[in-house]
């Protein structure tokens, strides 16, 4: 069948890669001059299956408390006049319950595990250059309640097929001696062999030249207007330049702007954005840097190697559709890596970098068919679009071809 897929990011890259593997007929439209110039233009460069614990846990609430008016928080929630914002919030705290959180981990693993696989099939069939490590992540400590909170959740998501193994302060050392210049020391980690790093925006740019290769056709500078329907179907693409495309099927992969473009149809989901910030910073050969990738979990910051720079990157911001740089929040992100790796390099030499992830209350991303018969979802994915893309973009394209999926797909289900 032909298939519109609405979005050139990671998502809609990989889930457009997967279809015409299928066999359909795809085109690939998007407002941007090319593929992942949004969310997925600077993140933090992990397939992260290790972070697979829910932002929506029984200690969220009250760290949020107190985070309230910190602008260099890890969790910043400016409160505003906004309807979406607070029904996200209330649906956010139901999710903090132990027994929900478990389930949101559960099903938030098994799709990351699934997706990790699937690249590790696709990068040699396939030849793929985007800067990648397959060195694991290391997520190290500088707090030991944050640590002995780990130990926990690491033997949880152990039970559930992710080798997350708990290290002494040595060990982590040992697996990256970089951090031994920290001035914060270091307690304990976790550490998943089998994680990797890379550039996302590089892994899409090639994945979509592949794609174009076996007949992807891909359409840019175009902008969606509204998606027309007419008895229970979608009709039509209607762009703003007045002009209507028309499929037999319709992908919606446009991220936190997905919701927006659904509101008009009556159907609502829960995706709202949450501003995430980067910070890049050029290497040379003197510096001390990072060559596994790493997480900071008490400031919910990420670090990793992209050829010769480092990518550090994390932290959210709850204030609608704004994507302005707070000078605050990205001076935090230079702050702690200067803390951690004192000396890399200048402040003049950075890079920063925001983008809004669509998060879902639970951290569980929405894939799919709609209620509209011809209309699918793709989206949700928060802080893990590029851990969960591959996985996604097969998932749905078994669920959109009839095929069995080869993973239960029921916890994705937007209802």
């Amino acid at each position: 069948m032909r298939v519109l897929v609405l979005g050139a990011g990671l998502v809609g890259v990989s889930s457009a890669w997967y279809l015409r593997q299928a066999g359909h007929e795809v085109t690939v439209i998007d407002r941007q001059p090319g593929v992942a110039l949004e969310t997925s233009f600077a993140n933090g460069g992990q397939i992260s299956t290790s972070h697979a614990e829910p932002w929506a846990n029984p200690g969220t609430p009250w760290k949020a408390l107190q985070w309230l008016g910190q602008e260099d928080s890890p969790l910043l929630w400016r409160l505003r006049a906004d309807p979406a914002q607070w029904a996200w919030g209330l649906r956010f705290l139901r999710e903090c319950t132990p027994g929900r959180t478990r389930a949101n981990l559960v099903a938030i693993l098994r799709l990351a595990l699934y997706s990790r696989a699937l690249l590790k099939q696709l990068r040699p069939a396939l030849g793929l250059q985007y800067d990648q490590q397959e060195r694991g992540i290391l997520h190290f400590y500088t707090d030991e309640s944050e640590f002995e909170h780990a130990i926990p959740q690491a033997a949880l998501m152990r039970q559930y097929g992710c080798e997350r193994v708990v290290k002494t302060a040595a060990e982590c050392l040992a697996i990256e001696p970089a951090l031994a210049a920290s001035t914060v020391p270091v307690v304990g980690g976790t550490y998943t062999a089998e994680d990797e790093s890379g550039d996302a925006r590089k892994f899409t740019q090639v994945l979509a030249e592949q794609a174009a290769v076996r007949g992807v056709t891909f359409r840019f500078d175009v902008s969606v207007a509204t998606l027309v329907h007419e008895g229970g179907r979608v009709a039509g693409v209607r762009l703003t330049t007045g002009e209507t495309l028309s499929a037999d099927a319709y992908v919606v992969a446009l991220g936190s702007d997905s919701p927006l473009l659904l509101k008009p149809l009556g159907i609502r989901i829960p995706v709202y954005p949450a501003k995430g910030y980067s910070a890049t910073f050029p290497l040379d050969a003197d510096s001390v840097a990072p060559t596994v990738s790493l997480t900071d979990d008490g400031h919910k910051i990420v670090f990793s190697r992209l050829g010769n720079r480092l990518r550090v990157a994390g932290t959210a911001e709850f204030t609608g559709y704004d994507m302005s740089l707070n000078e605050v929040r990205c001076e935090a992100l230079v702050r702690r890596t200067a803390a951690i790796f004192p000396g890399l390099v200048s402040r003049d030499d950075v890079e920063f970098w925001a983008g809004l992830r669509p998060a879902t209350p639970n951290n569980v991303p929405l894939i799919g068919r709609s209620r509209l018969s011809n209309l699918y979802l793709n989206t949700g994915h928060g802080t893990l679009g590029w851990t969960m893309a591959c996985g996604t973009g097969k998932l749905l394209a078994d669920l959109m071809t009839g095929k069995a999926p080869d993973i239960d797909a029921t916890a994705y289900h937007h209802d």
